[in-house]
């Protein structure tokens, strides 16, 4: 269901009944331990998570990896940063 580089590979998708009883199709936030950090990136303006993590990670899609790192579950609290931390490379 998701690409293999997808914060949520590997998860269990479930389903779920909204208050209306509409069925929907869900899946749990994956929580991962913090990753090891190589280092800490000074955002300039108007830079965004994805820019940031093409250039360290050769993944733009790979932005969660940076929100894993700082301990933000969205993006939008990374962009909202001055310092976003640089895990190191995965294996």
């Amino acid at each position: 269901m998701f690409p293999k580089n997808s914060r949520y590979a590997g998860t269990t998708v479930y389903a779920a009944r909204t208050a209306r009883g509409e069925e929907l199709t869900a899946i749990r936030l994956p929580i991962r331990a913090a990753p090891l950090v190589r280092g800490v990136h000074p955002r300039g303006v108007g830079q965004r998570p994805d820019h940031v993590a093409a250039h360290y990670l050769a993944d733009a899609t790979a932005f969660w990896r940076l929100c894993d790192a700082g301990g933000a579950i969205a993006p939008d609290a990374l962009a909202a940063r001055d310092r976003i931390a640089i895990p190191k490379k995965e294996p």
